[in-house]
This record gives structure tokens, C-alpha cells and sequence, in this order.
């Protein structure tokens, strides 16, 4: 039976984040999930996180820097220029993104960067820290600005060793990530490797020490050189990343879902799980990623680790922001009991 203890994060710098609204569930492309009218218990997950005293950590290596929002009533016509009604600057970057969530779904987090001696740094920090993420392999370097440093250290490498999984994206060099990947290999933890970023190849090297590969629909077509407009577009686009050495490719759809390609198995979709109103899918995709890697080490069946991740992305859509956006765990699993 599902545990409902008192839901705080695993961590004590934890602070509150905005309530998320209920949901109604609709019918995705690829599969059904119609609305129960009486909610049912989703056995799997508990909402204290940790199972055991100390399990090895989410490990996150990546970007980190200030995101600008800005809101226009209308687009700006060629040459033209036109006031924003509000603007904010906020924390950001994938990696930040994804440490933030899974110190959100109380899993313990370490995120491995470095950010500038600067205002954008010390705001990332304190939204790091806010969502219960463990800074201790965050460092500071005062000879460049926060979004451009970029290096690691043996400790660095030390913790990734020691992690339960680990997840890497493409906004650092990609040299950076080989190096990550192969430690994690040669400790038997397995490396999630988000693809978006950069818009270029991705190093052999680092896709045959990668075990799941994440991309979105128009990143794995890019990767390919691939269309996937269709299923079995995707499907073959997905056999190339095979050939290269990747045993499992999960695509992210948006709005049609998701799909686990595991080598030699047949695919698993996943549904969406409709939100009753989308304000920012800015952070969906990476709220996805890390809820999926939190099911993953807390060692739940692959469809398990779908399904978390697919309803934590909707709660996410429902909030301005990435960081301000990431969901709580209790609210990913109230929002289970009805789906």
C-alpha cells in the first residue's frame, strides 16, 4: 500500500513552491487513459523517497544559468521594435532544471557545475539549494561569468562513481560528458544522456558509454538525419541510435507522449497526461527526464518510471517557469491515484 507519511524533501533547505491545480486526464495519440471517477492507489511509489538510510544519489552534471522571461502581447513584426508587459530573470539551464526536480520528488540530488562570483550564480545557488539539491560540487570561479564556466575536478568524478544514476545534457561540451560517462561506466552506474543542447553530432565515444538516450522528436531527427513524423519513422530513426551502441533510446512526443525503445524489445508508450491548462511547457521536458531517472534508481518497472515521469511533466505545464515549475512528489502521486 502507498505510504503517506508526512511529505518533506529528503534535505532541510526545502522551501514551499506553488500549489499545482488538479488535472483532467484526455486521450493521447498513442495511448488511452480515460478518468476515474474513483481514485485508486498506485502501489509502487511511497511518498518518502528513500527506502533505506543513504541510497546512492541522483547525480546531475550540467548547465547552469539565468534564464530572461519576457511577455509581449504579439510577436514583432520584421525591423519593429515592441515593450514587454513584464520581464523576470530566474535560475535555468537543463542540468540545473533536472537537479531541481529530482531534489522536488525527494530523491537525493548532487548537482556537479560551476557558476561565476556573480549575482547569476548566487541566484542559481539559492535555487538549487531551495529545491533540496546538495551544492557541495557546485563551484565558484571568479574569472568568468556564470553560464560560460565550465570544468571538472577529481571529486567530481569521485561522486559521479558513487551515484545511483547519472544524468547528463548537451549544454556543455561534449568532451566534459564523455568523461562523466566513462567514470560512471567503470562503476557500473548507469548514464542518462538528455540530447538536447547543442545542435550537432553526438560523439560516438560518448553514445557507447551512455545507456538510455533521451531526445525529443525534432532532436532525434536532427541526430539521425531521420524524419520522424510517424511512429514508424521514429521507430526506424531509433534502430540507427541502436547501431551506434545505445540499448535504450526514450523519445519524448509532447503532446503525443512518450516511447521507450529498448533493443530487441517491443516499444512501451506512454500517454500523456493532459493538463486542464498549459501557462509554460518551458521546463516539461526536463522535469520529465529527472522524474524518469528518479523512478529508474529507485529500481521501479520501465512502465513505472513512464508513467511518474509523464505526470509529473503535466503538473510541471502548469506553472511559469522551469525551477518554479517542478512538482512536489506528493503532488505527482495524488495526481497518480486517478490515472
Amino acid at each position: 500500500m502507498t505510504s503517506l507519511s508526512p511529505a518533506t524533501p529528503w534535505q532541510a533547505h526545502s522551501r514551499t513552491t506553488a500549489n499545482h491545480p488538479t488535472i483532467n486526464l484526455s486521450t493521447p495519440d498513442f495511448m488511452t487513459q480515460s478518468p476515474q471517477k474513483k481514485s485508486k492507489r498506485f502501489p509502487s511509489f511511497t511518498l518518502n523517497s528513500t527506502a533505506k538510510p543513504s541510497p546512492p544519489p541522483l547525480v546531475v552534471v550540467g548547465s547552469a544559468n539565468a534564464d530572461i522571461y519576457v511577455e509581449i502581447e504579439r510577436l514583432p513584426k520584421e525591423g519593429e521594435t515592441i515593450s514587454a508587459t513584464t520581464g523576470q530573470t530566474l535560475a535555468g539551464g537543463k542540468g540545473a532544471n533536472q537537479a531541481v526536480c529530482g531534489g522536488m520528488l525527494s530523491y537525493p540530488t548532487y548537482f556537479v557545475g560551476r557558476v561565476g562570483n556573480d549575482a547569476h550564480g548566487k541566484l542559481i545557488i539559492d535555487a538549487l539549494v531551495g529545491g533540496g539539491v546538495v551544492v557541495d560540487y557546485v563551484e565558484e570561479v571568479g574569472e568568468v561569468p556564470t553560464g560560460h564556466a565550465v570544468s571538472l575536478g577529481d571529486g567530481d568524478l569521485e561522486v559521479v562513481k558513487s551515484a545511483g544514476i547519472v544524468l547528463l545534457q548537451r549544454e556543455i561540451p561534449d568532451g566534459i560528458n564523455v568523461q562523466v560517462a566513462k567514470a560512471a561506466r567503470s562503476a557500473g552506474v548507469p548514464v542518462i544522456l538528455d540530447a538536447g543542447g547543442m545542435d550537432a553530432p553526438v560523439p560516438v565515444e560518448l553514445l557507447r558509454h551512455v545507456d538510455i538516450l533521451s531526445p525529443n522528436e525534432s532532436e532525434l531527427a536532427r541526430l539521425t538525419g531521420m524524419p520522424t513524423e510517424t511512429f514508424e519513422q521514429i521507430s526506424l530513426a531509433v534502430a540507427e541510435c541502436h547501431k551506434l551502441g545505445v540499448k535504450e533510446v526514450l523519445v519524448k512526443l509532447g503532446g503525443r507522449g512518450s516511447v521507450l525503445f529498448s533493443e530487441g524489445k517491443e516499444p512501451i508508450k506512454q500517454g500523456i497526461i493532459a493538463a486542464e491548462k498549459v501557462l509554460d511547457t518551458t521546463g516539461a521536458g526536463d522535469t520529465f527526464t529527472a522524474a524518469y531517472a528518479v523512478a529508474f534508481v529507485e529500481g521501479k518497472s520501465k512502465a513505472e518510471c513512464l508513467r511518474f515521469a509523464a505526470a509529473a511533466a503535466s503538473l510541471c505545464v502548469q506553472v511559469k517557469g522551469a525551477i518554479p515549475s517542478m512538482p512536489r512528489r506528493k503532488a505527482v502521486l495524488d495526481l497518480l491515484q486517478f490515472v
